[in-house]
């Protein structure tokens, strides 16, 4: 059987979702919970990986047992076992054909920043703390040009492994929602750091350190030192993949 769960986590406590040596993972406790649930070892597939500190609100995970579970005691049975910021929101059999990461159409980024001159302790996990004042307008200028087919050179990480820079983006937006800017992006997929460096670069639009134009400019020069800081993890959310 081929089971589908999707589940969201808080990364602050772990190293990313990939399995690692040097600390927890959010992979390693999930395999950990849904082989000792199952009585054998078994290991699962995420539809991508996270950074140590990004967090999920729908991260979708799917792995093969060979009986058929009931899927009710699974949800139960996973969140027992599973530490509280780790929480499985829904389980389903899915057919053999099924790969979480294979079979995505597109994700869904967002990243929040508290744009005000105070912190907040209740973000402080949760929203990169910006306190000079931003330029929404400039900032929401600049980003509409990566809509579209582009190679995102200037936004990969040095370190990325993907085979090739070429991504479609279907939608970026920036919006207000109470003391918090949340950009948001979608796409077939992400380069390593895409979306931190976009937003990176984005919020120099912001203060005014670069014009929209330059921005856009970006898409051209193919060159990640020409772009922006990194933003920092813990205002990243994985919200969605739609399949």
């Amino acid at each position: 059987m081929n089971i589908k769960l999707t589940i969201e986590y808080d990364g602050t406590n772990y190293r990313g979702w990939q399995m690692q040596p040097n600390g927890p993972t959010i992979q390693s406790v999930l395999e950990q919970a849904v082989s000792t649930f199952l009585g054998a070892p078994t290991r699962v597939t995420a539809s991508g990986r996270t950074d140590a500190g990004v967090h999920a609100r729908g991260q979708v995970v799917n792995f093969f047992c060979d009986r058929e579970p009931h899927l009710h005691r699974l949800l139960r049975g996973l969140n027992a076992l599973t530490p509280e910021d780790i929480s499985i929101k829904g389980v389903e059999i899915v057919p053999d054909s099924f790969d979480a990461r294979r079979s995505g159409r597109s994700r869904t980024y967002e990243y929040r920043i508290l744009n005000r001159p105070a912190p907040s302790p209740f973000y402080l996990k949760y929203a990169w703390h910006v306190h000079d004042p931003l330029d929404v307008w400039r900032m929401r200028k600049a980003i509409f040009c990566l809509e579209g087919e582009h190679d995102f050179s200037s936004f990969r990480a040095a370190n990325c492994d993907a085979p090739h820079p070429v991504r479609t983006v279907y939608r970026v937006s920036l919006d207000p929602i109470g003391d918090l800017l949340v950009f948001a992006i979608e796409a077939t997929a992400f380069l390593r750091h895409m979306a931190r460096n976009i937003v990176g670069t984005m919020v120099e639009v912001g203060r005014q350190q670069r014009t929209a134009k330059s921005f856009a400019e970006l898409l051209e020069v193919r060159d990640r030192t020409k772009a922006g800081p990194t933003a920092p993890p813990h205002g990243l959310f994985l919200m969605e993949v739609k399949y």
